[in-house]
């Protein structure tokens, strides 16, 4: 295997979401389960699985734990397997990026004592998404889309040309998730200088020619805005 490998131990649904929100053409990654079972559903999914148990400092060290495996995600059933596991690879590897699922709340501090990077707690996650639909839908988008979605977004910088339809127009207008299913990130005012201001859907600002819009999204979703604003490319 080559460098800058991802490893899952576990092989269960959060494995399954993790692994579709990756592109693998850009990241090596290997499922890693001691249950033969699970071994098996993964590869009839033509998933990169192995049989491996967690246990064993030489197995973790043969996987490329202190060399080429660069991420560990620890999703085993029980959190004590977790911990166990952490502490196994943060011992290998101090400089190792290790995330874990937590199933009860009192074991977060168990895990980032023994070395965790950082904890997925799955009911957080679930409340947080909740109340932010409820309150704030965009940042839910870019929590969706950057954190847990598509793999090839893209961040622009667009100035908004002389004669553009956007002059004069304020960014409540622009409607870029309906319309081209970009995010807007912020907005440089030139006449007030070089600072981006943020936007989150809570203020509106007015466009000029010359101002540049900061967005998130798809090449292909950014080349049609460039293209119906009259930025030439």
């Amino acid at each position: 295997m080559s460098q800058n490998l991802i490893a899952i131990f576990g092989f269960n649904r959060m494995t399954l979401e993790l692994i579709t929100q990756l592109n693998e053409k850009q990241n090596k990654l290997v499922i890693l389960d001691a249950d033969p079972v699970k071994i098996d559903l993964a590869l009839q999914k033509n998933l990169p699985a192995q049989l491996m148990d967690y246990s064993q400092d030489d197995d973790l060290i043969a996987l490329g734990i202190g060399s080429k495996v660069t991420t560990l995600f620890c999703f085993l059933e029980e959190d004590s397997e977790n911990v166990f596991l952490t502490l196994s690879a943060r011992a290998l590897d101090k400089d190792l990026k290790i995330i874990s699922v937590v199933n009860q709340p009192e074991s977060a501090e168990k895990l980032l004592a023994a070395g965790a990077t950082k904890i997925i707690d799955p009911f957080e996650i679930c409340s947080n998404k909740a109340y932010q639909l409820l309150t704030k839908p965009s940042i839910t988008w870019v929590l969706d889309e950057v954190v847990f979605g598509r793999a090839d977004l893209h961040m622009a910088e667009i100035i908004i040309p002389d004669n553009s339809p956007l002059d004069q127009t304020y960014t409540s207008e622009l409607h870029l998730n309906e319309k081209y299913n970009l995010f807007l990130i912020g907005v440089v005012d030139k006449e007030l200088g070089d600072t981006l201001y943020f936007s989150l859907g809570e203020q509106d600002h007015k466009l000029d020619s010359g101002d540049i819009l900061v967005v998130l999204g798809a090449n292909r979703d950014i080349r049609k805005f460039k293209q119906e604003i009259g930025v030439i490319q």
